[in-house]
């Protein structure tokens, strides 16, 4: 038994907090390969090149699709080499492709770059974040990766206003260099200096506990006490657990309607008679809403059962759902706007919360890189029955009935998925 195992260092301030910021910092700078950072160039190069809209949204799903089918291998790679040096690589690769969308002059080098933004930026970099900060901490996790959940936030929130005032005052080309420097000459140097891959590493113990046992109960401030329980699945193992299929499923739903409803927000806002401005509104306010949702969401995550919480989400997605198809002016357009960042403001903290908890800190890389897998092939697919349905039926009503009971279904599922326990483990210990 080696000295840290017997007698962890409590510091004073404990490094897990800089391993917060560090996350937070990622997961904002993961933001140009994000959807939200991406549409911003969408018009430059339908102008430019005079491709069709369609043909630009085609290229950027296969790209995201593509990408997901090999998250679960770069999942594996942060288990085998750390979080410190693979974040690094990929932040300085991330950057790399960002420069080079800058020389994009052709649909199949559009499809390579969107593959690879969606794969380092959106994929892998959000991957890191999630993956760390459960490493150091357990009983305060909820609320850790809230803070991290804000850099998310603030990316969405101010990510594409900078695109936008370096695209209309400098050129598209420059909107995609400026962020692959800011990767190269701060997220790397960051990650190699700072990056810690768990608090063992260092002497200490998650949550700077004197003891493994002091790590057993969280002291609640609710009525009731909360058992901390670290129960390590690895991907083979959780893939024979009906509870991974049903938050791996349930994961998706947001992800996949998510991501349909805001890339054709301006045009569903449109066919309500609604300005581009009111629907870029929209998204500024849901960004906004999000913010002290997550703080909200990080304290609840850390006294409540993650599934009550992410039940809540669905039912509150399914709610604005139901107002997008009834808006008829700017109220309720803000009120959709309101309810809908209120439930991505906690899906943020409980897609973060709910892998470490269910399924242990030890293989969460490989987890969470099947779970990614799901989630960005949703995204991928997200748009395009929206797109398809927009065709057919000449608006956005059809699809947003025919889809509104699936978040409700989701709310109703996630019920059903209780936390595994060391009897599963010990009935799947043969899978290794």
């Amino acid at each position: 038994m080696n000295k840290q195992e017997t007698a962890p260092i409590k510091t004073k301030f404990f490094y897990g907090w800089v391993i917060v910021g560090l996350s937070a910092l990622t997961l904002f700078l993961s933001g140009p390969g994000q959807t939200y950072s991406v549409s911003t160039f969408i018009d430059s190069f339908i102008k430019e090149f005079g491709w069709s809209r369609s043909l630009v949204s085609s290229m950027y799903s296969a790209g995201t699709l593509t990408a997901g089918l090999i998250m679960t291998a770069i999942g594996s790679f942060f288990d085998k080499h750390g979080h410190r040096k693979m974040t690094a690589i990929i932040a300085f690769f991330f950057g790399i492709v960002l420069i080079s969308m800058s020389f994009v002059n052709h649909l199949a080098l559009l499809f390579i770059g969107f593959f690879f933004i969606r794969l380092l930026g959106q994929g892998s970099l959000s991957l890191a974040s999630s993956t760390l900060v459960p490493q150091w901490f357990l009983k305060k996790r909820g609320t850790a990766l809230s803070i991290v959940s804000m850099g998310g936030a603030l990316s969405a929130a101010t990510v594409p206003l900078i695109n936008t005032f370096i695209i209309y005052n400098f050129g598209w080309q420059n909107g995609w260099r400026f962020w692959g420097l800011v990767l190269i000459s701060v997220m790397v140097p960051s990650a190699l200096f700072f990056i810690r891959n768990k608090p063992e590493d260092i002497g200490l113990l998650p949550d700077n506990e004197d003891s493994k046992e002091d790590l057993e109960n969280i002291k609640p401030s609710s009525t009731f006490v909360k058992k901390i329980s670290e129960v390590n699945f690895n991907a083979k193992q959780a893939l024979k657990l009906k509870s991974f299929w049903i938050v791996l499923l349930c994961s998706m739903v947001p992800s996949a309607l998510g991501t349909g409803m805001t890339f054709h927000m301006i045009s569903i806002m449109g066919e309500n008679g609604l300005s581009p401005a009111v629907a870029a509104s929209v998204l500024s306010l849901m960004a906004l809403i999000r913010l002290p949702v997550i703080l909200v969401s990080g304290q609840a995550a850390d006294r409540l059962p993650v599934k009550y919480l992410m039940s809540f989400s669905y039912v509150l997605l399914g709610l604005a759902m139901f107002i997008l198809l009834r808006v008829d002016g700017v109220f309720l357009a803000m009120t959709y706007g309101v309810i809908r960042g209120t439930s991505m403001g906690i899906q943020a903290v409980t897609g973060g919360v709910v892998w470490p908890d269910y399924f242990g800190r030890k293989y969460l890389g490989s987890v969470r890189g099947v779970a990614m897998t799901g989630m960005v092939i949703g995204s991928a697919f997200g748009p395009l029955p929206f797109g398809f349905a927009y065709d057919i039926f000449g608006g956005y009503t059809e699809i947003l009935i025919i889809t509104l009971f699936i978040p409700i279904v989701s709310a109703i599922a996630m019920m059903f998925a209780n936390k595994p326990t060391q009897d599963d483990l010990d009935r799947l210990s043969h899978l290794i």
